[in-house]
């Protein structure tokens, strides 16, 4: 019913600017509660950010806090992720998720779809 197609990842070095996109479509986007989440390799996922359905509230992880801003527009059915200062702790696959809520969670196991995922690596 949802798809998401992440996009934007791709090596950089540490201190670089990137900025991740996905892409929704099927189901209602604008009544979705949206999270970025990335998982590297050996580890769990791990939630990065989060926005309500108008954008209005938005959550992030302490590791992104100060460097990422998440953000959403409704009408081109697409949320974006900009990341600054990246280091190579940030070296991961970024997924994009939807929950079928309209408030987002910071849990995983909340979110009803995901995208296949985009590969950030940060060189040092």
């Amino acid at each position: 019913q949802v798809q998401l197609v992440e996009s934007g990842g791709g090596l950089v070095q540490a201190g670089d600017s990137l900025r991740l996109s996905c892409a929704a479509s099927g189901g209602t986007f604008n009544s979705y509660a949206m999270g970025w989440f990335r998982q590297a390799p050996g580890k769990e996922r791990e939630f990065v950010a989060a926005i309500s359905w108008s954008g209005a509230n938005t959550y992030y992880a302490d590791s992104v806090k100060g460097r990422g801003t998440i953000s959403r527009d409704n009408a081109k059915n697409t949320v974006s992720l900009q990341m600054n200062n990246l280091k190579p702790e940030d070296t991961a696959v970024y997924y994009c998720a939807a929950d079928r809520s309209p408030f987002p969670t910071l849990s995983a196991m909340e979110y009803d779809y995901w995208g296949q995922g985009t590969q950030v690596t940060v060189s040092s």
